[in-house]
């Protein structure tokens, strides 16, 4: 009936599993799962805010350009021309 340091059924830590080998398995398996999820997170948090596109930057030039034409650097015919070209 007794049975004796590593002989029997049921002898040793996690029953005969091998000890080490089956809990690394095991937390590799969590970890792995743990990933998913939060892999899972942050694509459900992208195709959310996805459809808020940030509106198209201003070209720097411009904002130059309407600055000089503000403070009367420029005329209005020279201004409406550069915008032009800046544009496209």
């Amino acid at each position: 009936m007794g049975y004796g340091y590593g002989y029997g059924p049921g002898w040793g830590m996690m029953g005969g599993w091998g000890g080490y080998g089956f809990g690394l398995l095991h937390m590799a398996f969590w970890v792995l799962v743990l990933i998913a999820i939060i892999l899972g997170i942050v694509w459900l948090v992208r195709s959310v805010a996805g459809g808020q596109a940030a509106p198209p930057r201003r070209s720097v030039g411009l904002d130059v350009l309407e600055e000089r034409y503000a403070r009367g650097e420029i005329k209005r015919e020279e201004y409406l021309e550069k915008r032009k070209d800046i544009l496209g």
